[in-house]
């Protein structure tokens, strides 16, 4: 029990109330040993009143008063002069004398708490002001026993009075504290094991029902986390259901591309100087394709290649893939640019390098071709003292704000119709790979803008 927070909830509310009930406790103390004390005062002053109306009294009277007093002396102030008005024999000297008149708060809990904690039977001396202008000052001499006897009592009194408030105000908190908090904590506990039991299922996504502010917050909270997962849960299985499709179609492709492989070898062979310029570059493509398939089955293998980062000129690169992307343009009015020096080498793979640059240039043609309009694609690069940076830019009409929402991620950002939303997010995985990055530059009604990122690492920095 005491391991639940309703538990211990419940021992904090006793500890607290009892702490509240001591802080209480000792001030009251002070003010009952006070009062007990005044009273004796004021029962000494009556009994000194029978003196005042006859000067001789019976002894035995006179201990009568005194017992019924509970003192063993009175002592009166009038006019200027001290009187014994009562009197009876002290059984030991006075040790403590107590000043009524005006005391201090301090004061009064201190000898309070020094009372209650000092049980010898010894005689004490209260002084204080009579009442009802009876005189100037009274002192009496009394019995410490009976006081601390009082106090004792008192104070178990107290003690058991606390103990029940504090049972009481623990139980009730204990209760609210569950029928609050434990329950809808339980709730939401819950339905989370049950979430976790069949995470696919929609309809174990918790709903909020708490009209508890916090509590629906996180109750809001749970719902969208569940619900996120859930989505997330649905894509990777497609995702899953279509890497074993895609592993299998590109192991049968790999088969149809090696024969083609063959016959493109042959066809190297033949004297026409028009054959002799195509070959090289459809024997290129043949070979990407087939490093492409090799790739895909390596990745269906959980084994994706790690990029082979080399020194490689990436003029020769641009150019073989603004050579590719201009036998694909077709009657489209589209005009290709190049602003990369010729000495300009950067480290990377240049298979990877070749389908990153691929994928933005086939995303720009395809993108000004679905406008209908004449437009104009430009590949820049630059190098800085960390990094090279190649810039792919286009006139299109630009990227809805919805696509570039989901940017990178699969088979969410196809723009155009017919797309499956496979391009970036592949070039943005193949940056990644280099240790770079692939960023969105700008887009508009005039164009968009793609940067890859690619570090020079240590030893480009050294160089």
């Amino acid at each position: 029990m005491f391991n639940s927070l309703s538990g211990r909830f419940l021992v904090l509310t006793i500890a607290f109330v009892m702490l509240a009930e001591v802080l209480i406790f000792v001030p009251s103390v002070a003010g009952f040993r006070e009062d007990y004390l005044r009273t004796r005062l004021e029962r000494a002053q009556i009994a000194s009143l029978a003196l005042l109306a006859d000067d001789m009294i019976d002894p035995d009277l006179e201990q009568e008063l005194l017992q019924t007093a509970g003192v063993y002396n009175v002592v009166l102030l009038r006019n200027e002069a001290r009187e014994l008005m009562l009197s009876s024999p002290v059984p030991s000297p006075v040790v403590t004398t107590y000043d009524l008149r005006r005391p201090s708060r301090f004061e009064m809990i201190r000898d309070g708490v020094a009372r209650l904690f000092k049980p010898q039977d010894e005689v004490i001396r209260v002084i204080g002001a009579p009442v009802r202008m009876g005189g100037i000052e009274i002192e009496v001499t009394l019995p410490a026993q009976p006081l601390h006897e009082a106090m004792v009592a008192y104070s178990r009194n107290i003690l058991w009075l606390s103990l029940a408030i504090s049972g009481i105000t623990a139980g009730l908190l204990f209760l609210a504290v569950r029928m609050l908090f434990v329950r809808p904590i339980k709730t939401v506990v819950g339905s989370m094991i049950s979430y976790a039991q069949a995470p696919e299922d929609a309809r174990r996504v918790f709903e909020p029902s708490s009209k508890l502010r916090e509590l629906r917050e996180a109750e809001q909270a749970l719902h969208d986390m569940q619900t996120q997962l859930s989505a997330a849960l649905k894509q990777k299985e497609r995702l899953a259901q279509l890497g074993g499709a895609v592993a299998r179609i590109s192991h049968d492709l790999r088969n149809i591309l090696t024969t083609a492989q063959l016959f493109a070898d042959r066809v190297e062979m033949s004297g026409d100087p028009g054959v002799q310029r195509t070959v090289p570059k459809l024997i290129g493509s043949i070979n990407r394709a087939v490093n492409l398939t090799e790739a895909t089955l390596s990745f269906g293998r959980a084994e994706d290649p790690a990029p082979r980062l080399d020194r490689v000129s990436l003029a020769e690169i641009v150019e073989d893939v603004v050579e590719s992307e201009r036998l694909a343009t077709g009657e489209h009015d589209i005009s290709y640019g190049e602003d990369i020096g010729s000495a300009l080498t950067v480290r990377a793979d240049p298979e990877q390098l070749y389908r990153i640059l691929r994928n933005l240039v086939r995303n720009a043609r395809q993108a000004i071709e679905a406008s209908g309009a004449p437009g104009e694609i430009m590949v820049a690069a630059g190098e800085g003292p960390a990094e090279w940076t190649i810039t792919v830019t286009d006139t299109g009409p630009g990227l809805p704000p919805k696509t570039q929402e989901t940017l990178f991620q699969p088979f969410a950002a196809g723009g155009r119709k017919g797309g499956t939303g496979l391009g970036l997010a592949i070039a943005a995985d193949l940056a990644r790979g280099h240790g770079g990055r692939l960023d969105l530059v700008r887009t508009g009604p005039d164009g968009t803008s793609f940067a890859v990122h690619l570090p020079k690492g240590i030893e480009g920095a050294a160089a």
